[in-house]
């Protein structure tokens, strides 16, 4: 196995991992196998190890479609998906130990600024699909509902954060939420049990969960909808080494190219993205991942999938910088980039030429229209 340091993960959330990511700055690997593999497989094509952010999920169905349908053989690649394990992908893709691994741009920023080389090159969803999530019971329909209220907490500082801010833009009263530390990730146990009120979720997942299969009554306040409080940002994300970028970018294009048609085929398709993540992982319900296919088809992306924007990373690093997240001066251009996205040039010059802007030196080009 090319992953020697990798384990299969166990229980948890991908909410939970992601804040957890954003707490880590060393990224030490000692022990782990030498770098990734680059030699061909018998078939004469590139090995290439991509790392999931969880345990497989309808974020992934792209990357399995692809790996289903063949696109990867056809850019000349050898696809191994693995779960995490103890160690996170951005850790192993760092470390030279993986090609490619899904993230978050929480957990990509304290990598970068302790030190990483890891940047982002797509982004899965356009928008941001976080919501907080209660019992309709319990009248949580706005952040400043939430005064008097638990929240369910994973004990980070950005949750903390961005909470907060919620509230205050809704003229509430932050010091008013209490932060009640989660038990466990199962969100129904904890809301019927009435361990807390509202918890950070996913709407693609745990909303769908909760209220379509579970048949719950439940309410959500969507972050999408607040954005003109609280930052957009890229979860999940696709994300490389610079190291590879620089020495083998065909991989980066071919990789990415067959990424996108899965992706696009996932979105024109959810019912067949469906039924391939179900025959890659025939443990996830096939309820869930049906409606949450059907509901994320329309939310990879309104233009071209993968596609970032500078606003967007600008806008999120610059609400870790105002809340102390991350110290000032961040290299937020050096972070990501557009480039190896199929028709990559075409969209840069077209962006360039209407909105003056270019690349930076770090190879960030202005991008099309996305955002998870």
């Amino acid at each position: 196995m090319k992953l020697s340091c990798i384990v299969p993960s166990g229980v948890g959330s991908s909410r939970a991992a992601a804040l957890a990511l954003a707490a880590i700055v060393p990224l030490a690997l000692a022990g782990c196998a030498a770098g990734p593999s680059e030699a061909a497989s018998d078939g004469g094509l590139r090995e290439v190890t991509v790392v999931l952010d969880w345990t497989p999920n309808t974020n992934h169905s792209g990357l399995y479609l692809a790996q289903s349908e063949g696109w990867f053989e056809e850019e000349g690649l050898d696809v191994e998906i693995v779960e995490p394990g103890e160690t996170s992908g951005l850790q192993l893709v760092a470390a030279g130990q993986a090609d490619f691994a899904y993230s978050v741009a929480e957990g990509l920023v304290p990598a970068r600024a302790a030190g990483a080389d890891v940047v982002s090159v797509a982004t899965v969803i356009e928008h941001n699909t976080s919501s907080l999530i209660s019992l309709s019971e319990d009248g949580i329909t706005r952040p400043k509902d939430l005064e008097g209220k638990r929240y369910g907490s994973y004990e980070s500082d950005l949750e903390k954060a961005l909470i907060s801010k919620l509230v205050e833009c809704d003229g509430g009263d932050p010091a008013k939420v209490e932060f009640t530390p989660l038990v466990s990730d199962d969100f129904r146990i904890g809301l019927t049990e009435d361990q807390f009120d509202t918890a950070w979720v996913f709407d693609a997942w745990d909303t769908i969960r909760l209220g379509e299969v579970d048949g719950l009554d439940v309410d959500t306040i969507a972050f999408r909808d607040h954005f003109d409080c609280i930052p957009d940002w890229y979860t999940p994300l696709v994300a490389t080494s610079q190291k590879l970028l620089d020495e083998d970018p065909d991989v980066a294009r071919g990789f990415l190219a067959a990424l996108s048609r899965g992706y696009e085929e996932a979105a024109a398709d959810p019912d067949r993205a469906a039924q391939v993540l179900l025959a890659a992982a025939p443990e996830l319900d096939p309820e869930l991942v049906s409606a949450s296919a059907r509901w994320l088809g329309p939310q990879y992306a309104s233009g071209d999938w993968g596609t970032q924007r500078a606003e967007v990373w600008d806008e999120f690093v610059a609400f870790l910088e105002e809340e102390g997240l991350t110290e000032p001066g961040f290299d937020t251009d050096a972070a990501w980039t557009d480039e190896y996205l199929p028709d990559s040039d075409a969209k840069g010059s077209e962006e360039q030429a209407s909105d003056g802007t270019g690349s930076d030196g770090a190879g960030s080009v202005e991008p099309g229209e996305s955002r998870p």
